[in-house]
């Protein structure tokens, strides 16, 4: 079975169709910069989950670039180092609205999937969603040629909405 990621790669080169290959950069790790995020509004607690899929040398790379350190997301032993970089960086370029009242974000923490760094948050309690804005400049500051994909579900409702540089802003209505 494939892994979301890869799922969400396959839905994307099927909807944007074939890419440039000098889309793929200088470094040609890849010919797609996209991230995946997973929002789903938790009734019973009253709270946005999210999860966003990074893949894991983009995100080294702007870690690394932004911090001047060298970001390794894969050692046990930067974790906690890595923890708080990761923190800032997200904090700095995903932000939510619910209706118009800005969602403070929790950060849980991160793991490694495969390719993949996935970064949890918590939002804020929030009564109810009719209207999610969402902003989103992550990796903006590495690609300019970043997508950057949402999946939203509430109330047993999926709808899904990208983001693609220079592109910002979105709102989704539930």
């Amino acid at each position: 079975m494939l892994s979301f990621l890869h799922q969400s790669l396959l839905i994307c080169y099927v909807v944007f169709g074939t890419l440039k290959p000098e889309a793929a950069g200088s470094r040609g790790k890849h010919p797609l910069h996209l991230s995946s995020t997973e929002l789903n509004y938790n009734l019973k607690e009253g709270t946005l989950e999210v999860s966003c899929r990074i893949f894991t040398d983009d995100f080294e790379d702007i870690l690394s670039k932004k911090y001047k350190v060298k970001a390794d997301l894969s050692s046990a032993a930067k974790h906690k180092e890595m923890d708080q970089l990761i923190s800032k960086y997200i904090a700095a370029h995903l932000q939510f609205a619910a209706d118009g009242k800005p969602l403070s974000l929790n950060y849980l923490g991160f793991e490694n999937d495969n390719e993949a760094i996935v970064v949890y948050l918590e939002s804020s309690k929030v009564k109810s969603i009719v209207k999610l804005e969402t902003s989103s400049t992550i990796l903006y500051d590495l690609f300019d040629d970043q997508t950057n994909i949402f999946h939203l579900t509430s109330k047993g409702n999926r709808k899904s909405f990208k983001l693609t540089y220079p592109d910002k802003k979105s709102v989704a209505t539930l």
